[in-house]
């Protein structure tokens, strides 16, 4: 997915992955992952992607600040379905 959102692009397939969580199994309507990514030029966003009742119903991607990516692991890094690439 690419987006351009206050004229800076994101894109997942270019994006580097730093964090990935799953919440509830595939197939579940209230499922989604959250993958936490950082561009070439250094920009985070967090792209998410679910089920029909997840909060996540449409492939999204919002960009966070390095602070904001920083307290988005901390809070995420004791999840049994989380995997970490960096």
């Amino acid at each position: 997915m690419k987006k351009v959102i206050n004229k800076k692009t994101y894109n997942t397939e270019t994006a580097k992955v730093v964090k990935k969580i799953a919440f509830g199994e595939f197939g579940d309507p209230k499922g989604y992952e959250e993958t936490l990514m950082q561009t070439a030029r250094g920009l985070f966003f967090i792209y998410g992607i679910g089920g029909e009742n997840s909060k996540y119903t449409e492939e999204t991607i919002v960009p966070v600040t390095e602070k904001e990516a920083q307290v988005w692991i901390k809070n995420n890094e004791c999840l049994p379905h989380a995997s970490e690439n960096v």
